[in-house]
């Protein structure tokens, strides 16, 4: 008789900088397999509060995650609020990610869009002080899927890809918000979306918000920078990735980094 083995359950992980700014202290855990870093700033430098927020969930298994980065602007009303959305969709989306990836990528974009232009969340919205940039990204079996409103960045890090001078999966746009001033407002709402294959071994999902980019002499908006640093250590096997997040954090810190800085980090090995 074959013995069943238990499911192991999905991990999820929220987290709202006004409630954990990380002042002059970078952060770094995991939510299962996956590894987000956390820096409020440096307070000699100016900085007093953390508008950023994420939210997470990893299957069990490592064969999906699904995360949201926000980073929002005047205030954290939209950043709250965003966070709040995504995890309230936790059961959806776990669901989503169970169907085959031909069905379970449309029917998420789908289900964010729907979520996003409600007029009930359009309209609470209205009321809001300040908005936010907000980057979603869902992997399963060989493929990423994400949106982006605003000018959080995700990174498909591989050799291959490296080679070709390839890192970034989008482009910073700017004047593009959630909140108060709202893209879902326009007649058209206007963001970016793609979906990427992945190459065969080991990828590295990065995503980060401009904090980790617009401080000293901004190192990593050079991507072979940016490349070298989050594929040091490049071994076979299982990889603890908490010394690259913790260690670029920590620089923003010694370069007196003012705004908040956000980052999450996985790999995938495929076939």
């Amino acid at each position: 008789m074959k013995r069943l083995l238990a499911k192991k359950p999905v991990e999820s992980l929220r987290w709202l900088g006004s409630e954990a700014m990380y002042l002059d202290t970078p952060n770094v855990t995991t939510c299962g397999h996956a590894t987000i870093g956390r820096y409020g700033g440096r307070t000699s430098s100016g900085a007093h509060k953390n508008e950023d927020g994420a939210f997470l969930c990893c299957a069990g298994d490592s064969s999906w995650e699904f995360a949201a980065l926000i980073d929002g602007h005047t205030t954290a009303q939209s950043t709250e609020l965003l966070v709040n959305l995504f995890a309230d969709m936790q059961e959806t989306v776990n669901a989503l990610m169970q169907q085959p990836v031909a069905t379970a990528f449309p029917a998420l974009h789908q289900q964010v869009h729907q979520a996003l232009s409600a007029p009930a969340f359009v309209k609470r919205c209205r009321s809001l002080q300040g908005e936010a940039s907000c980057l979603v990204c869902a992997r399963k079996e060989q493929f990423l899927w994400w949106l982006c409103i605003g000018d959080c960045v995700v990174y498909l890090l591989h050799p291959d890809l490296a080679r070709l001078g390839q890192f970034a999966l989008n482009r910073r746009s700017f004047f593009e918000w959630v909140g108060h001033v709202n893209t879902f407002d326009l007649p058209i709402p206007c963001y970016a979306t793609g979906t990427r294959q992945l190459r065969p071994g080991r990828n590295r999902i990065l995503m980060l918000t401009d904090g980790l980019l617009e401080f000293g002499q901004h190192p990593f908006e050079n991507p072979w920078y940016l490349y070298d640093h989050f594929t040091q250590k490049r071994q076979v096997g299982p990889l603890d990735l908490r010394p690259l997040a913790r260690d670029s954090l920590t620089r923003v810190h010694e370069e007196g980094g003012l705004d908040s800085a956000t980052l999450l980090l996985w790999d995938c090995e495929t076939p």
